[in-house]
C-alpha cells in the first residue's frame, strides 16, 4: 500500500522540482549568450515565464473563468520590489555568465540560500530552526569548499562578483515573494514574468542591444517558461508551507544539477571537492528531511476562497469571480508551533 504524502512532503518535492528546473537555466543560458545579448536574453526568459503561465492558466480555467485577484494596497510595495529585483538579478547573472564558466556560476548561485535565510531572519523575523541552521551551515561550507577548490574555474573576477550580486538580489526577492505567497502561484509568476520581462526589454532597447535572430526568440521563451516559469511556480507552492528560508535551502540541489548539465554541455572531470561537497549536501538534506516545519509556521495562516462581485458593464451588472486570500491568527498562543495542512 502506497503511503499518502503529507502536505509538507509535497511542498518539499515542489521545492526540489523547482531547483531541478531552475538548474537548466545556467548551462543553456550560457549557450544562448553566444548569440543573444544579456539584457535581451533575461527579458525573453522572463517573458517566456509570464506568457507561458498565463496561457497555461487560461487553458486550465476555461470553464472556471477565474480572474487574477485584484492587487491589494499592502501588496503593492512587495510587487514593485519583486519586479525591480527580477530585472536586476537576471541582468547581473547574464553579464556575469558571459565571463564565468557555467559550472562555476551554478556553484556561486548557491549563495542565494545564505542571502534568503539571513534576510528572512533579520528583516522579516521568520523563524529558523536549529536543524535548519545546521543545514544552511553545511550548504555554505559545501559551497565555499567547492568554490575554493575549483581553482581552474573559480576566481573572484568581475564575472563571479556579478553572479554573487545576482544571488543576493534573488535572496531579497525571495522574501518579497514570500509576502505575496497568499496569492496563487500562477498569479505571482505572471506578475514576475510580464513585469520583469517587459522592464528588461525596455532596458535592452534603451541600451541599444543588438536584436537576436528570430528563431532564437521561441527557444529562449521555452527555456524561460521551463527554467523560470515552472520553477517559480513550484517554488511559490513550496513557500506556502515551508517558508522562504527553508524553501531556499532546498535550492542546494540546483547547483549540483546545474553542474551535471554544464559538464554534459561543456565537458570536464569533477575533482575531489565535488564529491566532498556532494557528501556535505547529503548530510544537509538529512537535516532538512528530519526538520519539523512547526518552527517555520507561527499562529498566522492564509485562508483562500472565491469571491464573486457584481460590476457594471453598460446597462447590465456582470458577476466576476476571483480568488481572495487573507491572514488568520490563532488566539491561542500555545498553537504557535505546530504542524497541520494549510491551503
Amino acid at each position: 500500500m502506497v503511503k499518502k504524502l503529507t502536505i509538507i512532503q509535497k511542498a518539499s518535492i515542489f521545492a526540489i522540482l523547482a531547483a531541478a528546473l531552475y538548474a537548466l537555466n545556467m548551462p543553456f543560458a550560457k549557450l544562448l549568450l553566444a548569440e543573444v545579448p544579456p539584457l535581451t536574453l533575461s527579458a525573453f526568459l522572463y517573458l517566456g515565464a509570464g506568457l507561458g503561465m498565463l496561457l497555461l492558466r487560461l487553458f486550465s480555467n476555461r470553464t472556471k473563468k477565474e480572474k487574477i485577484s485584484p492587487i491589494e494596497p499592502e501588496e503593492r510595495p512587495f510587487i514593485i520590489g519583486m519586479i525591480l529585483l527580477d530585472i536586476l538579478a537576471p541582468a547581473l547573472l547574464m553579464f556575469g555568465l558571459r565571463s564565468t564558466a557555467a559550472a562555476n556560476a551554478s556553484l556561486l548561485n548557491n549563495f542565494e540560500i545564505v542571502g534568503t535565510s539571513l534576510i528572512a531572519l533579520m528583516v522579516f523575523k521568520e523563524s529558523i530552526s536549529p536543524k535548519l541552521w545546521i543545514a544552511i551551515t553545511l550548504v555554505t561550507v559545501s559551497s565555499i569548499l567547492l568554490s575554493l577548490d575549483t581553482s581552474a574555474a573559480f576566481r573572484f573576477s568581475t564575472g563571479s562578483l556579478l553572479v554573487l550580486g545576482a544571488s543576493l538580489a534573488w535572496g531579497l526577492e525571495n522574501n518579497f515573494t514570500r509576502r505575496l505567497s497568499n496569492r496563487s502561484s500562477s498569479d505571482i509568476v505572471i506578475l514576475k514574468g510580464l513585469g520583469s520581462g517587459l522592464g528588461s526589454l525596455l532596458l535592452a532597447i534603451a541600451t541599444r542591444e543588438a536584436f537576436p535572430q528570430l528563431w532564437l526568440i521561441p527557444v529562449t521563451l521555452v527555456l524561460g517558461f521551463v527554467a523560470y516559469g515552472l520553477s517559480i511556480n513550484y517554488y511559490v507552492k513550496a513557500q506556502k508551507e515551508l517558508g522562504a528560508a527553508k524553501t531556499s535551502t532546498y535550492y542546494a540541489f540546483a547547483p549540483f544539477i546545474g553542474v551535471a548539465f554544464s559538464l554534459l554541455l561543456f565537458p570536464g572531470k569533477p575533482n575531489l571537492s565535488f564529491w566532498l561537497g556532494l557528501i556535505l549536501m547529503g548530510v544537509a538534506t538529512w537535516f532538512l528531511i528530519n526538520d519539523s516545519i512547526g518552527v517555520q509556521h507561527t499562529h498566522e495562516h492564509t485562508h483562500q476562497h472565491l469571491v464573486t462581485r457584481m460590476t457594471a458593464q453598460g446597462p447590465k451588472e456582470v458577476a466576476e469571480t476571483y480568488t481572495h486570500s487573507h491572514f488568520h491568527a490563532h488566539e491561542n498562543e500555545s498553537e504557535e508551533y505546530h504542524e497541520h495542512p494549510h491551503s
